[in-house]
């Protein structure tokens, strides 16, 4: 099965074939397994093993790894023929708003009302798990709103920031 995965706005195509990945053609060997009760998940990549927190969020996956937190969205090809064909592609374009993708305690908000950020660029410090996590926005835009302080508790999917498009 082929996917389109991507990272922090990155695409990779990935397919999948029993214990062997190609990875933008790159041949793998990949195992992937979950810790039983935990978010976590064990990823054996040629030979070496590396242990991630994995949770599911509204737009995929996030990812947390060294004290950061990396959005992650997988499509298979189905999934992304039938997006093309109804035109679901083009909804995701720009401006929205980026949610908390865990519980924690707002540490720094690094964007102002008014600045123009990319897709990708972090824009508040959560901590959660005793560790400090980077979030960033899913989409670029114009940020229009700040919903929360430094020192506030927030919610698993509570709107950190709104986004305006930069289109029209």
């Amino acid at each position: 099965m082929k996917y389109r995965v991507t990272v922090e706005g990155t695409e990779h195509e990935v397919e999948v074939i029993g214990d062997e990945v190609r990875l933008n053609g790159r041949v793998l060997s990949a195992h992937l397994a979950s810790v039983p009760r935990s978010p976590l998940r064990q990823l054996v990549l040629n030979g070496g093993a590396r242990t991630y927190a994995m949770v599911s969020g509204d737009e995929g996956w996030v990812v947390l790894l060294s004290g950061h937190i990396l959005p992650v969205s997988v499509e298979d090809e189905r999934t992304r023929k039938l997006r093309s064909l109804t035109g679901a592609d083009d909804a995701h374009d720009h401006g929205g708003v980026v949610k908390a993708p865990m519980p924690g305690l707002v540490l720094r908000v690094e964007v102002e009302v008014g600045q123009r950020i990319d897709q990708g660029t972090g824009v508040v410090v959560l901590e959660a798990m005793k560790m400090e996590n980077e979030i960033r926005a899913g989409s670029g835009g114009v940020v229009c709103d700040i919903r929360v302080e430094p020192g506030q508790a927030v919610d698993k999917g509570a709107v950190l920031i709104e986004l305006a498009s930069l289109q029209g």
